[in-house]
């Protein structure tokens, strides 16, 4: 058990504000946490007994991608014991951090390196904690971002063996488990690794129902479409089991998301969002406003998203144009969700001159999340019938695919040529290249359905089948948009953008009784509503 921990006081106001009353109270005079709000987590070492509390506490945040806090802890471990070579181990997995997070830069494997190394000249670790040592010393064996996932393959592989070493050992499971689902590929449509990953971590579940990483492991594992309906009962009680951590307030919205429970997702990324601006963690604040204002979107609750999005933009420094605020992010999720977050604002609503009109912010690092704002204004200039408009925006595109490849990362590449070919499709559509559009909108739709999204972002900016199904609309061929959106239903259930084209499509095609239905879902969806959406109001006209 976790009976004693140290954190800042930021933290610590964390607990306070996000615990019952009573209970926060008493932690808070005792100047300690207790696993109620970070997990139960039991893991052996053989590090003084003096830490075994801590260790145990900083495993847990480990689990729930704290990461700065959990290094802290684990810094903390070795004021009290020099000698213990695991919280070495800690920390260079806190450098490694989200294991869903895209590739490591050359700073970030130097500062794992640098914890491996001190690892394995601390102390006498047991032949069991070499062995995790070893194992997570490949993960930054390399600063080649190309070889990143056989470092990856190979870590499985390492964490496979330490748990068929020390079949008693818990934790190795957990962490074989967590690496298995890091080598799923968004290309295998089996979600071979995914089914692997869950089948170990789901009877574990089952008897330690208090453990942090196997809620939000689970979460992960099953977050695709074809499998996100199996985490629910995890979405539904990681909050609690962590709720003194950000993001597991925020973790259960990925599986909310895939199955179309927005306002379960609004209700907990609200928690994550506050929770992590008291403890100043701006990246977690911003990435749980990017799931909740995508959100708000798709059940019309326009006021509450533009309060996001005026708060996400206060949190990340205000427009590229000024001076960043302090404590703003600069890379990876914090820049994604400052781009994602004012274009979804724009392309949700269908508001296509806003969307020509966003503000681009340049990010050396991130090529994949200045491509965004790229697409969203390109697409904004096609569909509000200005192709030529969006000329420049189609042509950065390709020039950030290329920076992308170069730089290694196939799978952002690959992301924002799709949306260079989506943008595409739309400018030879808008300027009357009908048949070129549609062909080249199929295959770029074919192509996204090949992959998946990233678990940095709640969804696509506008998915391409989605689009797809509103050319076919406007082409006039209803039969075919109908699939479209369909198709995009399915594997993204209760967007507003899908369900209203599956009913424009069917109304055009005589089919009203199809229609009803998809127009009294919707309108049930956003029931309470405050948009004057004239899609809402249409579907609302249709069922009287």
């Amino acid at each position: 058990m976790i009976t004693r921990c140290r954190l800042t006081l930021a933290a610590l106001m964390v607990v306070a504000l996000s615990s019952p009353p009573a209970l926060a109270q008493h932690e808070h005079q005792a100047g300690v946490l207790s696993s109620e709000q970070v997990g139960t987590v039991d893991f052996r070492t053989s590090c003084a007994p003096a830490v075994k509390d801590d260790f145990n506490r900083a495993v847990a945040l480990l689990h729930s991608f704290w990461f700065p806090e959990a290094r802290q802890e684990f810094e903390a471990i070795l004021q009290t014991d020099a000698a213990c070579a695991m919280a070495h181990w800690g920390i260079a997995l806190t450098h490694w951090g989200n294991p869903f997070g895209g590739l490591r830069s050359a700073q970030t494997i130097a500062a794992g390196q640098a914890a491996v190394q001190r690892a394995q000249a601390t102390g006498s670790p047991s032949a069991r904690e070499r062995a995790y040592i070893d194992a997570v010393a490949g993960l930054f064996s390399s600063a080649d971002p190309g070889t990143q996932r056989a470092r990856v393959v190979a870590f499985e592989r390492a964490m496979a063996q330490v748990a068929a070493d020390n079949p008693d050992d818990v934790e190795a499971t957990i962490f074989w488990g967590l690496a298995i689902a890091q080598t799923a590929l968004p290309t295998d449509k089996t979600y071979a690794a995914n089914r692997r990953a869950a089948d170990l971590m789901e009877p574990l579940f089952a008897k330690m129902p208090g453990h942090p990483g196997l809620a939000h492991y689970i979460i992960h594992a099953y977050d695709v479409p074809a499998l996100a309906p199996r985490a629910l009962d995890a979405a539904r009680r990681y909050a609690s089991i962590a709720p003194a951590v950000p993001h597991a307030l925020h973790m259960p919205s990925h599986t909310f998301t895939r199955v179309g429970y927005w306002r379960e997702s609004v209700e907990t990324n609200i928690k994550s969002a506050d929770a992590a601006k008291r403890a100043g963690g701006v990246g977690e604040e911003l990435h749980a406003l990017d799931y909740q204002i995508y959100a708000y979107l798709q059940m019309a609750y326009d006021r509450q998203a533009k309060a996001v999005l005026e708060r996400a933009m206060t949190a990340g420094g205000g427009p590229s144009s000024a001076a960043p605020s302090p404590g703003a992010p600069s890379g990876g999720a914090n820049t994604f969700a400052l781009a994602a977050i004012p274009a979804r604002y724009a392309l949700e609503r269908r508001a296509w001159t806003d969307a020509m009109a966003l503000e681009v912010r340049p990010a050396p690092t991130t090529p994949y999340t200045e491509a965004i704002t790229h697409f969203a204004r390109a697409l904004g200039a096609a569909r509000a019938g200005k192709p030529a408009a969006a000329a420049p925006d189609v042509a950065r595109l390709a020039a950030l695919r290329d920076r992308l490849v170069e730089m290694k990362d196939a799978y952002w590449a690959e992301q924002v040529d799709i949306q260079r070919r989506v943008a595409e499709a739309w400018v030879a559509y808008a300027s009357g290249r009908t048949d070129e559009g549609l062909a080249a909108l199929r295959a770029a739709a074919d192509a996204e359905d090949a992959t998946d999204k990233a678990a940095v972002t709640p969804g696509p900016l506008a998915p391409a089948r989605e689009l797809l199904g509103y050319m076919l609309l406007d082409a006039g061929r209803h039969a075919d948009a109908l699939a479209a959106f369909d198709s995009t239903i399915t594997k993204e259930p209760n967007r507003f953008l899908a369900l209203f084209g599956a009913g424009q499509a069917a109304e055009k095609a005589g089919d009203t009784a199809r229609a009803a239905g998809y127009y009294r879902q919707l309108v049930e969806i956003c029931r309470g509503a405050d948009a004057d959406r004239a899609e809402l109001g249409h579907a609302a006209a249709f069922l009287k």
